[in-house]
């Protein structure tokens, strides 16, 4: 028997998440049924990594690295059809708390919006917003390796510092600007041919005015208006849209899920080529779980978010 313990949420959140929403849940678990493999969370993010402690499935041996989406847990049990096993030749010398951040999904995000969505080329210019951030920071990367010209947007100037050490060619705090409009106007007077969309909100009508015609975004997330109590209404620029011919798209990196193996090797690539730089926020401590979702929602990381328990 193992104890197993997991945050769940005690209600709904109610605009911004606070501690009373969470709960700690402790429980026993047997051992493995055949087939079955127990799970042992090593780092904790969106998508939880962990390591195989028993196993009743042979494709996963004890002692396996996998990656899985089970929650907010320390142990789990597992059929194996939700685990993704870490890449065989995954090289020593790589953390492998990167496989929940530039080198796992948010890199994979990252990569998919680039190439398949906004199909950025060299000499166009790219702004993405939430740039400091687990995505942002590997969009604006691969767009320099791509050859364009980057403008990012963060909201401090400890990220938009570190922004610059990535090689971003503009980085600008949109907290402290005293217009987000003259701001994005400066930081590429010619307009932006590739918009990578963190944000929406108040950001995204300044921006979309400064997209070039035949202009491409990709959403990717919306995280202004992730906690109003309330949809936000209007501006409705369609006719900005419309006169620009304008390409706007949603997308999910699930949606290239057969291209993940080969993505992966990609993002392993350019970071072994260091053209991949990483810096993680570490939280220790599975009980500060609620802890750190909060203050990754509130902007306090650089890089991603992690958990190490």
């Amino acid at each position: 028997m193992v104890q197993a313990k997991s945050w769940i949420l005690a209600k709904h959140f109610d605009g911004f998440p606070k501690d009373s929403d969470f709960k700690l849940k402790v429980e026993e678990l047997p051992a493995p049924k055949n087939g079955e493999v127990l799970l042992e969370a090593v780092f904790l993010s969106v998508d939880p990594y962990m390591r195989v402690i028993q196993s009743q499935n042979s494709a996963f041996p004890v002692g396996s690295h996998v990656v899985s989406s089970c929650g907010w847990r320390t142990h789990t049990l597992s059929d194996g059809k939700d685990l993704t096993l870490l890449m065989a030749d995954w090289p020593k010398d790589v953390p492998m708390s990167l496989a929940v951040g530039a080198i796992g999904m948010p890199g994979l995000t990252a990569l998919y919006g680039v190439e398949a969505v906004l199909q950025a080329k060299k000499g166009e210019t790219l702004l993405v917003n939430a740039a400091a951030g687990a995505v942002g920071t590997v969009v604006g990367q691969i767009a320099k390796i791509k050859g364009c010209k980057v403008v990012g947007s963060a909201g401090s100037d400890a990220k938009v510092a570190y922004l610059k050490e990535l090689g971003f060619d503009e980085a600008f705090n949109y907290k402290t600007v005293s217009s987000l409009e003259e701001a994005l106007k400066k930081a590429a007077p010619e307009g932006y041919d590739c918009f990578f969309e963190n944000v929406g909100g108040q950001f995204s009508t300044f921006a979309l005015q400064q997209m070039k015609e035949f202009g491409r975004i990709a959403v990717c997330g919306g995280i202004s208006t992730y906690h109003d109590a309330a949809y936000q209404t209007g501006p409705y620029p369609l006719t900005t849209i419309n006169w620009k011919q304008v390409k706007i798209e949603g997308f999910m990196q699930s949606r290239w899920q057969s291209d993940h193996p080969q993505g992966l090797k990609k993002l392993m690539g350019w970071y072994k080529e260091g053209k991949l730089k990483c810096r993680e926020h570490v939280t220790k401590g599975f009980e500060n779980m609620p802890a750190a979702f909060m203050g990754m929602l509130q902007g306090e990381n650089i890089g991603k978010a992690i958990i190490t328990v």
